[in-house]
């Protein structure tokens, strides 16, 4: 399943349109663009975001190239989330990446972001569950991984909900506003993948 999407606040003349990749659920994953900065640093500026990932304030031109750099980048894909509301094609709710990625060990590291105003309603698991099936389903990995705050109860939970299993904690990992804050790990083999009985993105 195909369908074209676009930003929210795009005009008619040079319409930026998209491909949504993998559907699954309540959400789609189109690929990012480097178009897509100011969406981006708009949610990484959230404080609750900027808390959970342990980032501080970059100028808006500093993740514009980090996204160019990133596109070339063979170890990761990132994706925009999108809905199939709001706006012609579509709204962009927030970004999801698979990053780290060896095609030799087979291992890669998931990451998910939703901005503040669409949590709470599904749409973190979904984007997880679809690029879970991406790396399953289209790449040859065996084993995913991805961590958050010990204290992130909705990460946890969306994680869990996901499949993945919780190997331990990295005691004070994280240096974040002036504090040591420990991080949960967490893992999802492909046998793990196969046995979670769910639709896949390329059945929705």
């Amino acid at each position: 399943m195909h369908e074209n999407t676009r930003n929210a606040g795009d005009e008619d003349d040079g319409e930026v349109t998209r491909e949504i990749a993998w559907p699954a659920g309540s959400v789609g994953l189109a690929a990012l663009d480097t178009e897509d900065a100011e969406l981006l640093h708009g949610w990484r500026s959230d404080p609750v975001t900027a808390h959970q990932l342990g980032l501080w304030p970059r100028p808006l031109t500093a993740l514009r190239e980090r996204i160019e750099r990133d596109i070339e980048d063979d170890d990761r894909d990132d994706f925009l989330v999108v809905v199939p509301e709001g706006p012609p094609g579509g709204l962009p709710i927030g970004y999801a990446a698979l990053t780290g990625q060896s095609i030799v060990d087979g291992a890669a590291q998931v990451e998910v972001v939703i901005a503040a105003e669409h949590r709470g309603r599904g749409h973190g698991a979904a984007a997880l569950d679809a690029l879970v099936d991406l790396a399953f389903g289209e790449l040859p990995m065996y084993r995913l991984t991805a961590e958050t705050h010990t204290d992130n109860s909705p990460a946890l939970a969306v994680l869990a909900a996901s499949g993945f299993v919780e190997e331990g904690v990295r005691r004070a990992a994280c240096l974040h506003r002036g504090r040591r804050h420990d991080l949960a790990v967490f893992s999802l083999l492909r046998p793990e993948w196969e046995g979670l009985d769910r639709p896949r993105a390329w059945d929705a």
